[in-house]
This record gives C-alpha cells, structure tokens and sequence, in this order.
C-alpha cells in the first residue's frame, strides 16, 4: 500500500510538536517498532506526496477550464443521477 523510501542522504529537520502529538508519535513509533524519526519522515512523505498530487491536478483541472473544457449540461445532469442512485 505504501511505498517505502530509502533515504541515502538526509538532512537534520528540527521542528515543535505539541505534547499530545508527540506522545502518539512515540506510541506508534514503538508499536511499529521504528524510530520516531524514521515514522516522522515516513508521515512527511506521505503528507507531501498527496499534496504535490492534489496540487498537480488542481492545476491541470484548471487549465482545462481556461481552454473551455467543460462538462454539458446533459453530463452534469447523469453524474448526478448516478450519485443519486447510489446514495439511496
């Protein structure tokens, strides 16, 4: 499910975590049994991969929209039957 990175050469990243926050990082880094920096980079990762890739789409949706791509009505209209249909 996850792809796991190797990391050949790092770089130190402090930062501030509130108590709270921090107590989970430790729980599930134990649980894992993994350092907590190894799950802090894990959770990074992970953090900046989706949002590079909902960015990225963000941005080709609007390119498409600057050159008039857009769905009809009629298309609209059966997405929405569809999700109708389904919801019941």
């Amino acid at each position: 499910m996850y792809d796991v990175y190797t990391m050949s050469a790092s770089s130190v990243l402090t930062l501030r975590l509130d108590a709270k926050l921090k107590n989970q990082l430790d729980r599930l880094s134990k649980a894992m049994n993994r350092s907590r920096s190894f799950v802090a980079a894990q959770a990074i990762q992970e953090f900046v991969s989706v949002n590079e890739w909902q960015i990225a789409e963000i941005k080709k949706a609007i390119a498409s929209a600057d050159r008039g791509e857009f769905a009809s009505e009629k298309q609209v209209q059966q997405t929405l039957k569809r999700w109708t249909r389904r919801a019941t």
